[in-house]
């Protein structure tokens, strides 16, 4: 959803002038103010401790080094006037003042078709809002926009109440209505800035990112807290409608679904792709819960192994991690697997690709064959 690595330029330090006058006067003219020596180990390349060292021995005491930390963070973003200023941002930054009337608006992290994401502070707080752009409201997917935005903010909310065992912006304000959502912005980065990365992250990056999926799958709250996004039933035929699912390919989906009729669902983030997490100092932050409720087991591990063509090592680990529960565990996620798949290739295959869409949408449909096979050997089995 958005990156929170703060992108400014680190200050550098001027050559000294002469410290002030021994009276403790206001610095006369040709003479500089002492500087905060945080700011003075940022160019000397001092560690954190050692700055402290310095203020110590420079007669500054922790106030003016707290005022210090806390001017560094509120100006770490580069001001950006001129993105603050269009007609799309002007309208929803009205819509947050209204429930936020303390926000300081730094930075537009995103300015798209159907969200606008802008960085700001709160106080001495760094938050991120989040809002539906005006010409989604006027879109023909408006409907559908605003009940995926109301499904988040619910999500927020239940998390309040219910804390799920894995990282995730901490919910500051919403409005339901004109569907606004402020969370506190974690420092990090994300795993991947595209849907399908050119390059995996790294295999403890992997693990990482997996044993938090891992642990929320796991975790059990009460079942009336969230629904179940997806309808299994009315996705396939929807796919088989227009053809991406044959005959046979249907009737092997519908077999294993009726397979898995009394099996547990699975509580799911809805969108693990590698944008929606941020790695962060503590570990990897789930963002962007516009799709999570109840799935079939393994739903994230097929999102992540779809967008994942170009590491066959991290795809073998999402496999092995997604079978590790048995032959029913295998079947829903090999079901998962087909309908993301698919999805995948509606989403891509468009007239007007360009050639590096077109190689990523030749593997996606050589995934969905492998998948499809797959689901065909899984079937014989049963």
């Amino acid at each position: 959803m958005y990156s929170s690595a703060t992108t400014g330029t680190p200050t550098q330090p001027r050559t000294a002038l002469r410290p002030p006058t021994a009276a403790g006067g206001r610095p006369g003219q040709g003479q500089a103010p002492l500087r905060d020596p945080r700011a003075l180990a940022a160019g000397r390349g001092l560690l954190p401790r050692q700055a402290d060292q310095l203020a110590a021995r420079n007669g500054i005491g922790g106030d003016r080094l707290f005022r210090g930390r806390a001017l560094e963070a509120a100006t770490a973003d580069r001001l950006d006037p001129a993105a603050l200023q269009t007609p799309a941002v002007r309208a929803v930054l009205a819509n947050i003042a209204r429930i936020c009337p303390g926000f300081l608006p730094r930075q537009v992290l995103r300015e798209g078709s159907r969200h606008i994401l802008i960085a700001g502070t709160i106080g001495r707080s760094p938050v991120v809002a989040k809002c539906l752009a005006p010409q989604a409201l006027r879109s023909e997917h408006a409907e559908q926009l605003i009940e995926r935005f109301h499904h988040e903010v619910s999500v927020y909310r239940a998390f309040v109440r219910h804390r799920p065992p894995v990282r995730l912006p901490r919910l500051v304000a919403a409005d339901h209505d004109r569907c606004v959502l402020v969370m506190e912005r974690v420092p990090g980065r994300q795993a991947a800035r595209e849907r399908h990365p050119v390059s995996a992250p790294t295999p403890g990056e992997l693990r990482a990112v997996l044993g938090s999926i891992r642990s929320l799958n796991l975790w059990r709250p009460p079942t009336d807290v969230f629904g179940k996004p997806l309808d299994y039933q009315t996705e396939i035929a929807r796919f088989h409608s227009v053809g991406q699912l044959t005959d046979r390919d249907a009737g092997d989906l519908r077999a294993l679904l009726h397979g898995l009729a009394g099996s547990p669902l699975q509580l799911c983030h809805g969108d693990a792709l590698l944008g929606n997490i941020l790695l962060a100092p503590s570990g990897p932050v789930l963002v962007d819960w516009e799709q999570t409720g109840w799935y079939l087991p393994g739903y994230d591990l097929a999102v992540l192994w779809s967008v994942l063509s170009g590491d066959s090592a991290a795809r073998r680990q999402i496999s092995q991690l997604a079978q590790s529960g048995g032959t029913v565990a295998r079947d829903a996620f090999l079901v998962n697997l087909v309908l993301v798949l698919m999805r995948e290739i509606r989403l891509h295959d468009v007239p007007g690709a360009g050639e590096e869409q077109r190689i990523m949408i030749r593997r996606l449909y050589d995934d969905a064959a492998l998948a499809r096979r797959a689901v065909r050997t899984a079937v014989g089995t049963r």
